[in-house]
């Protein structure tokens, strides 16, 4: 059975916030930061593919641990199709999409 349209506040809810719990005790660093070789504590559980108020894809999709920064920052960078900014701990391109990578 399909997923019900999402109300205007899905974040909210308590559904999501079990799910959020269920990421972050997973993955508790973010990954973004762990890839530059920074431990840095996550607080969002992110879609790793944008979910676009798709009910099944908010629901049901591939999440990832982020700090608000990352989140704020470079993920949505990333998602405008700027590329991931920043380097891993020898110095390459955080970005697979980055010539040098």
């Amino acid at each position: 059975m399909p997923e019900a349209p999402l109300g205007p506040h899905p974040h909210g809810t308590a559904r999501w916030q079990r799910i959020r719990h269920d990421q972050l005790t997973r993955e508790p660093l973010c990954r973004y930061c762990a890839a530059m070789g920074r431990d840095t504590p996550a607080t969002v559980a992110d879609h790793i593919e944008p979910h676009r108020r798709d009910p099944e894809k908010f629901w049901h999709g591939a999440l990832q641990s982020l700090c608000a920064p990352c989140h704020d920052g470079a993920k949505q960078a990333e998602e405008r199709g700027s590329g991931l900014r920043g380097a891993d701990v020898d110095g390459l391109p955080v970005d697979p999409g980055h010539p040098w990578a």
